[in-house]
């Protein structure tokens, strides 16, 4: 199938409440982000404006990453300067960005997806930190120092715990985070 293609299905699909992706030529379905997602992209876009108002965390910006799917992505949030994707349009350089953030759906793909591939495909473009918030575990893992297509560093803490974001000068207190957890 070819991208064109699958974009009109994608945009027939938004229209009756589910997402697709399209990942290696093929397509898939995940659940349309819930409510206590969206309140753990606003955490940590609060905290990020907190600690560094210099950086801005932006929800779903286009990215362009290489060896992810067709080569772009929408992370959850993506953490940049403040005005670094302006003019840049729906797919943006990668290059700048400082750290993304995904959000474990609750769908039978988030494992392969958000464990395996994103991890991956982030650390051969070179960005700095993956935050993985991992509703499945309760826990946050922090992914660092991308090296030949892989993360060095990978800590994962349990909600509750501080989080110290490598070279970002900022920590995370995740204790807010059990609210959003089933």
């Amino acid at each position: 199938m070819s991208l064109e293609a699958f974009e009109v299905i994608a945009e027939t699909a938004a229209l009756q409440d589910i997402a697709l992706e399209f990942i290696d030529g093929e397509i898939g379905v995940k659940p349309v982000p819930d409510g206590d997602r969206g309140q753990i992209i606003a955490w940590l876009q609060r905290i990020c404006m907190q600690h560094r108002p210099d950086l801005w965390l932006f929800a779903e910006q286009g990215l362009r990453i290489p060896s992810y799917g067709n080569g772009d992505a929408r992370p959850d949030g993506t953490l940049a300067p403040a005005e670094y994707f302006a003019g840049q349009g729906e797919w943006a350089d990668s290059r700048g960005v400082l750290l993304v953030a995904e959000v474990t759906s609750f769908d039978r793909r988030a494992d392969e997806r958000d464990r395996v591939k994103k991890p991956r495909a982030y650390a051969e473009s070179g960005i700095p930190l993956y935050l993985l918030v991992d509703r499945d575990n309760d826990t946050v893992t922090v992914h660092s120092e991308p090296v030949k297509g892989s993360y060095r560093g990978t800590r994962t803490y349990d909600y509750g715990e501080r989080v110290e974001l490598p070279g970002l000068d900022m920590v995370l207190d995740t204790e807010e985070l059990k609210d959003y957890s089933r």
